[in-house]
């Protein structure tokens, strides 16, 4: 049950939202505006929402898009969700250690692992 999106993927994998990017890099202020409106409206449209942002086709994260997530981050935890992010490559997921955000998400390897993380 894929949902038509610019920007992002959306399938349901047992009661959590799964978002793939369709962009490798996500770097464009517009784009980023585009994907912020397109998430919050998916966790506006759900109480409790779980969802998951899968990183794997993703090259290249702007600061603007970090700024992004928090801004999601935050949006969520307002409507008691939960968000994990997972499958991010090693030069992005520096980025998270050097600005202290792997502390910030709920960060796995795989989205399997993060799948299984929903259910504990």
């Amino acid at each position: 049950m894929e949902q038509p999106s610019s920007h992002l993927k959306i399938r349901r994998a047992n009661g959590v939202s799964v978002v793939e990017f369709a962009d490798r890099k996500i770097l464009e202020e517009l784009s980023i505006q585009e994907i912020g409106e397109e998430l919050r409206q998916l966790v506006e449209s759900e109480a409790g929402i779980k969802l998951l942002l899968n990183f794997k086709n993703v090259d290249h994260l702007s600061s603007a898009a970090l700024g992004m997530l928090i801004t999601l981050n935050k949006k969520i935890k307002e409507h008691n969700g939960k968000l994990k992010l997972s499958d991010i490559n090693r030069q992005i997921f520096e980025v998270f250690k050097i600005t202290r955000l792997n502390r910030v998400f709920d960060i796995h390897e795989t989205s399997q692992q993060a799948l299984a993380g929903f259910q504990s």
